[in-house]
């Protein structure tokens, strides 16, 4: 049924530049490779509980170098993943633990506010330790190399855009259903049986619940694309517990280097996080990047963004030059974003991408 309501999503099969930018991930989608997590748990892991928090990153960043190596053997088929044993501590697990500490002073974002969450205090996010789901669907309305995607909605973000759509996701409005990781384990499963071409961690923002997701797919045992779908205000740590956990890189850039982010998100040090994580992700993963253009901000969000994106990443980087900005929650209160965007704004953002000589770009 999903191919007649999106018949993009069946071309997108053929399309050249999709999947040579996407490669690894419809191989991973098509079964033909296995998906980062199911390689990192069957890396050996030497380590202890007790061991101090920078002992454990030491581990992490030679076990990443290893994993790196491991990841082409296997896609190579110079080494099946199955004819490896199932090590007593793994790649993976390392990451859990690592995550696990992090939640005691908490700086899985930007803000680095320190909350302890393993004592029941919450910072800016309002998230516990238990993770909350908005909602988990065959969603039909993503990207075309994603469709049908597996998303599930988290409650909570790192970021307060005025223009929120998903406010009653981020600002705890909803109330959410708590899943232990083997109960999540089990609908990431059906979802990917069920047809689904990834597990889409969405929400509000899945940041927050890394710990929660990184334990919840110690148990997961079938082969699906993990997509980190993201506002990219995450932490440097943060990204590197995702390095060879995700596949694909769903991230959104924003704002552009000025003031912008701070005024509209309560974002600041917005662009440095989110140039930082784009590079990052595209040293560890595949990108789909999602340019949501605002109304009255094409000249100081838009260009630099899209010229950013070519001289940094390519331009043949998969970039989504989004039109669906609708005023939303609090947007009231900026003036330019009481307003949806006109026919020329649009055609100026797509002019832009073009300046910025992107070639794989998608509206």
């Amino acid at each position: 049924m999903w191919s007649f309501l999106r018949p993009d999503a069946v071309a997108v099969l053929n399309d050249e530049m999709a999947r040579k930018s996407l490669a690894r991930y419809f191989a991973v989608m098509q079964n033909e490779k296995s998906a980062k997590f199911m390689i990192a748990k069957r890396l050996p892991a030497d380590f202890n509980e007790d061991f101090p928090l920078e002992k454990l990153w030491q581990n992490h960043a030679e076990l990443t170098n290893v994993f790196l190596e491991l990841e082409k053997e296997i896609d190579s088929s110079q080494k099946r993943l199955d004819a490896l044993p199932i090590p007593q501590k793994s790649y993976l697990d390392l990451k859990i633990e690592i995550a696990k500490h992090i939640l005691s002073g908490c700086h899985f974002c930007v803000r680095r506010c320190g909350a302890n969450r393993l004592k029941g205090k919450i910072g800016f996010c309002k998230c516990g330790t238990e993770i909350k789901v908005s909602s988990i669907f065959e969603h039909m309305g993503e990207e075309p190399e994603l469709v049908p995607s597996g998303t599930i909605f988290t409650m909570g973000c790192t970021m307060r855009c005025k223009h929120c759509q998903n406010w009653t996701i981020s600002q705890w409005i909803e109330n959410g259903d708590a899943f232990p990781p083997e109960k999540l384990a089990k609908e990431v499963e059906y979802l990917r049986i069920n047809g689904c071409r990834n597990v889409n961690l969405v929400g509000g923002e899945p940041t927050p619940w890394l710990e929660q997701w990184l334990e919840t797919f110690r148990h997961v045992n079938v082969n699906v694309p993990v997509v980190w779908n993201s506002n990219t205000y995450y932490s440097r740590e943060t990204a590197q517990l995702l390095a060879g956990f995700a596949d694909v890189y769903l991230l959104d850039f924003k704002y552009g280097p000025g003031e912008c982010a701070e005024k509209i998100s309560v974002a600041p040090k917005y662009w440095e996080a989110c140039t930082y994580n784009h590079l990052t992700a595209k040293k560890y993963g595949e990108l789909i990047i999602r340019v949501l253009v605002l109304p009255n901000h094409l000249e100081c969000c838009t260009r630099p963004i899209l010229n950013w994106i070519s001289e940094n990443l390519g331009n043949e980087t998969r970039v989504n030059v989004m039109f669906q900005y609708r005023p939303e929650w609090r947007a009231h209160e900026i003036p330019e974003l009481r307003r949806r965007l006109t026919r020329d704004e649009m055609e100026t953002a797509i002019k832009l991408a073009k300046e910025a000589g992107l070639k794989n770009f998608i509206t």
